[in-house]
């Protein structure tokens, strides 16, 4: 790379690199351990799992996820009763990185600690919330039928993004999905789906039995997570990697989000073009990823 480019590229890199990693210009302690650890992990190299975890369509999928998920009225409530995402919408999203990047890449025991880390810190998000059906419950977040749409969500965003940007997927979309199941047993999530069909009718079921619902609360959220307090350098692409989420979402969910219009960008397209470009800035591979193979090839010369 030129010098010159170099230069007109280094600031772009420098606020992506840090809004994924919460603001830190290092790379995170938890991170770089991912390097250690006695064994391949729960997933292992060139799984599903690592092909779509690595992958630039995350980027889409992160944003789907929070949308699919905020029409569960009591995920909503656990993320507007108890979290700081307002002020600090970069430090929650770090996290988020770091347990999805933690079991997705590190070793069993790192993936297992790390979802405890988790679990600890829901114990607190407790509380009430009136579902979609008018009726007012408790909720804590550590409730395995609010683990489980959490989880549900997930997939399928990553799932539905990667089939749209990403490359193909070891064993296919019923792979990945079987093997992120594994993610939801950690999360005390019984029986979770393991097959794509699976994923999408529990997605359908949810919808069709008025679990999910909108209104002015998820409004506010789905405003939020529109236009994020990001640098100026990256609100262009994040406008490409929104419309994007949308674009993937069912109608009728769209309509509960009041994302029912389609936006007029040539959306796919587009999004190719910064998922290329957000590769070119950071590289094919996640720095996890990266971390976690020096630990395999570590574990490999120790066995020979």
């Amino acid at each position: 790379m030129s010098q010159v480019l170099e230069r007109m590229v280094s600031p772009m890199r420098t606020r992506l690199i840090e809004t994924l990693s919460g603001h830190s210009k290092q790379l995170p302690t938890w991170l770089v351990r991912l390097e250690d650890g006695e064994d391949e992990g729960l997933f292992g190299e060139n799984s599903a799992a690592w092909v779509v975890h690595s992958s630039m369509p995350t980027l889409v999928a992160g944003v789907r996820a929070l949308l699919l998920q905020a029409l569960h009225p009591g995920a909503l409530a656990g993320v507007r009763d108890h979290s700081r995402y307002q002020e600090d919408p970069l430090g929650r999203l770090a996290g988020t990185i770091q347990w999805i990047h933690t079991v997705t890449f590190g070793s069993t025991s790192q993936a297992i600690a790390g979802t405890r880390m988790v679990q600890a810190m829901h114990e607190r998000v407790r509380g009430e919330y009136t579902d979609g059906r008018g009726v007012t419950r408790s909720y804590s977040a550590n409730d395995p039928e609010l683990a489980r749409w959490v989880h549900i969500a997930f997939t399928d965003a990553f799932l539905t993004a990667h089939e749209h940007w990403g490359r193909s997927i070891p064993g296919g979309a019923d792979g990945y999905v079987a093997e992120w199941a594994k993610a939801a047993e950690l999360m005390n999530v019984s029986d979770p789906p393991r097959s794509a069909a699976a994923l999408r009718a529990a997605i359908d079921d949810a919808t069709d039995k008025g679990e999910l619902r909108g209104g002015p609360e998820v409004s506010e959220i789905v405003r939020f997570i529109r236009r994020p307090p990001l640098s100026r350098a990256l609100r262009a692409s994040y406008r490409v990697v929104f419309c994007a989420a949308v674009s993937t979402l069912q109608p009728r969910h769209r309509e509960m989000l009041g994302l029912s219009q389609r936006d007029r960008l040539p959306i796919h397209t587009a999004t190719k073009l910064v998922l290329s470009g957000a590769e070119y800035l950071i590289g094919p591979r996640s720095a996890a990823e990266l971390a976690a193979r020096r630990r395999l090839v570590r574990l490999q010369e120790a066995w020979q």
